[in-house]
C-alpha cells in the first residue's frame, strides 16, 4: 500500500506526538511547513494554550533570501518571543517533517536566539 506524502507525514507526526508533550516547565515547539511559508508555535499542552507564535508571514520578518534563511529568522523570532514570556527550555516537535532544510534552519535559529532543546 503506497502512502501519499501527506499520509506518511501524519503517520510520523502521530508517532512523534505519542512521546512529546508540552508542559508548563517545558512547552512544545511545534513546526508547520507549507510550500511557501513556515510557522512555529510554543504550546503548553496541559493548559491547551499557545504561549508564543512566529511565522514567515509576520511583518517583522523580512522576506528576502531563500526559504532556509527566512526559516532561520522565524526561529530567532520565536526564541525572542518565548524568552519574553519566560520560556527557555522546549521540546522540539518537527511535525513529521525530516530534520533537514527549513526545519533544521528554524531549529538552529531558535537555538541561536537562546532556546534550549
Amino acid at each position: 500500500m503506497a502512502f501519499s506524502k501527506e499520509k506518511r507525514r501524519f503517520k510520523i507526526r502521530k508517532r512523534v506526538r505519542r512521546n512529546i508533550s508540552g508542559t508548563e516547565s517545558r512547552p512544545r515547539l511545534s513546526v508547520y511547513r507549507s510550500n511557501n511559508e513556515i510557522y512555529a508555535q510554543i504550546i503548553d499542552d496541559v493548559a491547551g494554550k499557545t504561549l508564543a507564535a512566529a511565522s514567515s508571514r509576520d511583518k517583522e520578518i523580512e522576506a528576502t533570501g531563500n526559504k532556509s534563511s527566512i526559516a532561520e529568522l522565524v526561529g530567532k523570532a520565536i526564541a525572542e518571543r518565548a524568552i519574553k514570556v519566560g520560556v527557555e527550555k522546549v521540546s522540539f516537535d518537527r511535525g513529521g517533517y525530516l530534520y533537514h532544510g527549513r526545519v533544521k534552519s528554524l531549529a538552529e535559529g531558535a537555538r541561536e536566539g537562546g532556546l534550549k532543546f
